[in-house]
């Protein structure tokens, strides 16, 4: 309890802020790239309380699930379906304030209410992944999420 107090005491930023060092110092040396993820994932979801935080993988033409911090979730996803499939089509950041109003929007949890997914690339720049995160509040994500969580995915 005294820890979620804390997150919730500073500001989303110095959340951020504190959390870029960590996650620096616990991708480096490591080049397995799932054991990456799994680490980031977790650093998201304890660092800044969000409801699920994962990652879900290139393999062929459909996103597969990878290491991820919440409750179950989709295991694949078809390019340009829900925000995840979009992301990864248009291959930008995609901010959803509510995910009920998103067309073709894939409820893995009745919970989440608020989305953003972000898309990860390789050396070659091409696109690998996307990092999928979820609120249990409307509206819980803005252009310093995205700004923070592109700096920490270009840490992988």
């Amino acid at each position: 309890m005294a820890e979620e107090l804390h997150i919730h005491a500073q500001s989303k930023e110095g959340r951020y802020l504190e959390l870029l060092p960590q996650v620096k110092a616990l991708l480096e040396g490591e080049k397995d790239l799932i054991a990456n993820m799994a680490n980031v994932a977790a650093a998201l979801k304890y660092g800044m309380g969000f409801f699920w935080v994962g990652f879900y993988l290139v393999k062929e033409n459909e996103l597969v699930l990878g290491p991820f911090q919440g409750p179950v979730a989709c295991t694949r996803i078809a390019k340009g379906k829900g925000v995840c499939g979009t992301a990864w089509q248009k291959q930008q950041t995609i901010i959803v304030d509510d995910v009920d109003t998103f067309p073709g929007h894939i409820a893995c949890s009745s919970l989440s209410k608020s989305e953003i997914v972000v898309p990860l690339y390789g050396k070659d720049k091409a696109l690998i992944a996307v990092l999928d995160v979820d609120s249990d509040e409307l509206s819980a994500f803005d252009a310093m999420d995205a700004n923070y969580l592109e700096q920490l995915l270009q840490l992988l």
